[in-house]
């Protein structure tokens, strides 16, 4: 909606298109799609999302029809609030009134549209995405309600310090509606009180917890966890141990922390350093039988050990090149001498080095390069020894 912003621009040409508003809850989803109605002076024509039959979608359209001819070809908005509640019978009834222009569709959601909403229907919408509100807008938010006396709170005549709104505002996490939500219930514990002052003491002595935004069924479990295992893989333990904690706080399943830990132990930390595998995997099968709260220690112990560990995906890059090779038909032969009724394998224990020049694919192929940092680079230089090509350059 700033300046120049492609929204913002349709708006004020009067056209939108029709759009998915996708965002976090408490950050204004609905409040903009009746700001594009007024400024557009189109009709909204509201659809519930869950319970909408298929035979009333038609009826709106039908009624869309009309209005558009009664507004001289201005077609209605149809407000469909979580709109990923639409199951396929019901985006196809209104696909086609979409692609012909007779409706505007209109959805908020909390969930990603790209995996909730048919791609068909997606294909003909535009996805704007809201991000949470930052603590500046919902510290204005917070003053505007105290002190308006229609729809605010301005009849109780209360005055907030500067340090009591922000404290509100950085516990509502971005949520604007949260955030008026407490207002309101600290103003009405205030005037009950007789005060005519919001200090932060008052704030965090009346609400001490923080809102925790975070759904374990929504897009937050994937960009939580995402937060961790980056963090993890560029070595910063701090915001690691931040991610976690917010995954613990909001009750995530212990058992899929654990498994995700395991995949970054193989795939970010690797041959750098092999104990990684090995230490999550022990605190995996320690948090099985512990539980929380003890478990988040236990999990605390795998991410930092993570964290600070060298790096390496070697490993990942290794097995996905030889994936490559093969789903791209190169798939050869076992050589004679490896098969189990074949003659003139050499044993390499038989070898004071334990290990003989032999060759053990038909046509020789580079998928592992090995990194130089940690342990790897010592397995690296032993591998120098044996093979020419490991003294090649990285490709």
């Amino acid at each position: 909606m700033g300046k120049n912003a492609p929204l913002r621009k349709n708006l004020e040409n009067s056209t939108v298109p029709s759009c998915i508003l996708y965002g976090p809850p408490g950050v204004g989803k609905t409040t903009l799609v009746r700001l594009i109605a007024a400024r557009t002076e189109r009709e909204i024509l509201e659809i519930n999302a869950v319970s909408a039959k298929v035979a009333e979608l038609r009826d709106l359209v039908k009624e869309a029809e009309n209005l558009k001819t009664l507004q001289s070809g201005r077609s209605a908005i149809a407000f469909v609030d979580e709109i990923y509640h639409f199951n396929r019978s019901q985006q196809n009834a209104l696909l086609p009134s979409v692609e012909k222009g007779d409706i505007i569709l209109v959805g908020t959601t909390t969930e990603n549209p790209w995996f909730e909403i048919n791609k068909t229907l997606l294909s003909r919408m535009v996805v704007f995405q809201l991000n949470p509100l930052g603590e500046k807008d919902l510290v204005a938010l917070l003053n505007r309600a105290l002190t308006d006396a229609e729809r605010g709170l301005g009849q109780l005549s209360l005055h907030a310090e500067e340090d009591a709104l922000l404290a509100l505002a950085a516990m509502a996490g971005g949520d604007a509606r949260q955030a008026l939500t407490r207002l309101e219930f600290i103003a009405s514990a205030a005037a009950a009180r007789g005060g005519s002052t919001l200090t932060k003491e008052f704030v965090l002595e009346t609400l001490p917890l923080a809102a925790v935004r975070y759904d374990k069924s929504s897009d937050d479990h994937y960009a939580v966890i995402s937060a961790l295992i980056k963090s993890i893989r560029g070595s910063d333990p701090d915001a690691a141990i931040y991610w976690l904690a917010r995954l613990l706080a909001g009750g995530e399943d212990l058992r899929f922390i654990c498994r995700r830990l395991l995949i970054s132990a193989a795939e970010d930390v690797g041959l750098a350093d092999p104990q990684a595998l090995l230490v999550v995997s022990a605190a995996a099968q320690a948090v099985e039988m512990t539980g929380m709260p003890e478990a988040r220690i236990l999990l605390a112990e795998a991410v930092l050990f993570l964290a600070a560990a060298p790096k390496s995906n070697s490993a990942y890059l290794a097995v996905s090149e030889a994936m490559k090779a093969i789903e791209g038909g190169d798939l050869q032969s076992v050589p004679f001498h490896l098969r189990p009724d074949g003659n003139g394998y050499v044993y390499p224990h038989d070898d004071p080095r334990h290990w003989v020049p032999q060759q053990y694919m038909t046509e020789q192929r580079r998928f592992y390069f090995p990194g130089e940092l940690g342990t790897e680079k010592t397995a690296g230089d032993r591998l120098k020894k044996f093979w020419r090509r490991f003294s090649a350059p990285s490709e």
